[in-house]
């Protein structure tokens, strides 16, 4: 089959196009031939080398969410039938394959039937960003009806499906974005009040919406030093999520305030092989919310194909993409 797989760790420009075997069906997963995948910011990063210890050879295949069409089941799988039409976040690193390429082996307890009002380039954008935001908000925070949430980063692949399940779950919603575009977009995902994180402070904007008491919720999408600044932002005894809490911080804030901090380590399950059947629950659900039109994919106006993975890559690290970059298979 073909594949375009990263050689080295590097740049863009060590994506090869290659021809490897195809994957040998094994109990437990079913083989999809792929149509569409999605870049995430964990393949940029995998493919620069940050974690080395996450791809055992070359040349491997990145990208982990897959929407596709099963071609093989595997024994032991009572879920699924060859023809169906399904998507999931499946791997991309260790001995895992990825969906940049024509087909991909994957543990049956990773994916779901794909929702039916979407296509598969929209069903390709959900796996990996609906599971984070679920994990986020129902999981961990448990975001319940009238409470405050702050969302940092509304219009990225994590933040716009934050949005969208927080008013599901019947919370007032905030967001912060940086331009007046993001923030109108975000406005028409279902946030009752946007921010412009750029021109306005923390104590400004805690001040105006909360009149300094604080957010209920506060969900990290960005890292660095805007997890320092979610302290300020939550309530007492709120809530912090954060999908990128690497580094050192001063928790005294927190601790004041009797926060609770969680963390998101949304390829976990696929690292350690625990609680895989969970990933495939949330899929589930986040289709039947799809097709009920309570949430939708928010997908970048760009078009790429699996053999333009590298100006995708690109496009996705320059910070230029709104919502999610999505390729198409050869």
């Amino acid at each position: 089959m073909k594949s375009i797989a990263i050689t080295q760790f590097g740049d863009i420009d060590v994506f090869k196009e290659i021809t490897l075997p195809m994957p040998v069906l094994i109990p437990g997963h079913v083989l999809i031939k792929v149509i569409a995948t999605s870049v995430n910011p964990l393949d940029y990063k995998l493919r620069k080398g940050y974690f080395p210890d996450l791809i055992k050879s070359f040349p491997a295949t990145l990208q982990g969410d897959v929407a596709g069409v099963i071609e093989q089941v595997g024994e032991g799988v009572a879920n699924f039938s060859k023809g169906d039409e399904v998507y999931g976040c499946v791997g991309g690193f260790l001995d895992m394959g990825g969906g940049l390429a024509e087909y991909v082996l994957a543990d049956a307890n990773l994916i779901a039937h794909k929702p039916k009002s979407l296509s598969m380039v929209a069903a390709a954008a959900l796996p990996l960003v609906a599971i984070t935001a679920w994990e986020a908000f129902i999981t961990y925070a448990k975001v319940q009806k009238s409470q405050t949430v702050l969302i940092h980063g509304g219009t990225g692949g994590v933040g716009h499906l934050a949005i969208q399940l927080a008013k599901w779950l019947g919370a007032k919603v905030y967001s912060t974005s940086s331009s007046p575009k993001k923030l109108a977009i975000c406005k028409q995902l279902g946030a009752d009040f946007t921010i412009d994180y750029k021109n306005t402070k923390v104590e400004a904007y805690v001040e105006k919406y909360t009149h300094n008491a604080g957010f209920d919720v506060v969900f990290d999408t960005v890292g660095g030093q805007n997890l320092s600044e979610c302290f300020s932002a939550a309530a007492v005894y709120g809530r912090i999520v954060s999908i990128l809490a690497v580094g050192s911080y001063d928790l005294t804030p927190a601790f004041l305030k009797g926060l609770t901090l969680h963390t998101v380590m949304q390829p976990l399950p696929l690292i350690t092989g625990q609680n895989r059947a969970h990933y495939r629950e949330i899929l589930t659900k986040i289709a039947e919310l799809v097709d009920s039109g309570v949430i939708k994919p928010l997908i970048d106006e760009k078009k790429f194909t699996i053999a333009q993975v590298g100006s995708a890559h690109a496009y996705l690290e320059s910070g230029k993409a709104i919502g999610k970059v999505v390729l198409t298979n050869f």
